[in-house]
């Protein structure tokens, strides 16, 4: 599976992006596909994960600004954020595979990463 990811920039505080990732090859393999991110100095974390199924996880500090949305036709993900803030700012991976807990994100495949970076 290969993911390329679009939509990194530079945005003000406050402002929007919208990052997709498109995937290719064995995508009968994928179940969930989302996005992670990291800071300097910070772990990765989880932002959004959209499964298959339905379901949808989001994590605590992007919850009410952020929106996943996947096209399984396309085997596209989309992450539209919107009033972003400074900590926002991080490298954004896509991530894609047959595991829905973040726990096993290193089992999926992973994209090479967009930077994101928000202004104050």
């Amino acid at each position: 599976v290969q993911l390329v990811e679009s939509g990194g920039g530079l945005v003000q505080s406050g402002g929007s992006l919208r990052l997709s990732c498109a995937a290719s090859g064995s995508v009968g393999r994928i179940y969930s596909m989302g996005w992670y991110r990291q800071a300097p100095g910070n772990q990765r974390e989880l932002v959004a994960a959209a499964t298959s199924g339905g379901s949808t996880n989001y994590g605590d500090s992007v919850k009410g600004r952020f929106t996943i949305s996947r096209d399984d036709a396309e085997n596209t993900v989309h992450l539209q954020m919107n009033s972003l803030k400074p900590v926002d700012t991080a490298v954004y991976y896509c991530n894609a595979g047959p595991y829905s807990d973040s726990r096993y994100a290193d089992y999926n495949y992973w994209g090479q990463g967009t930077q994101v970076t928000v202004s104050s």
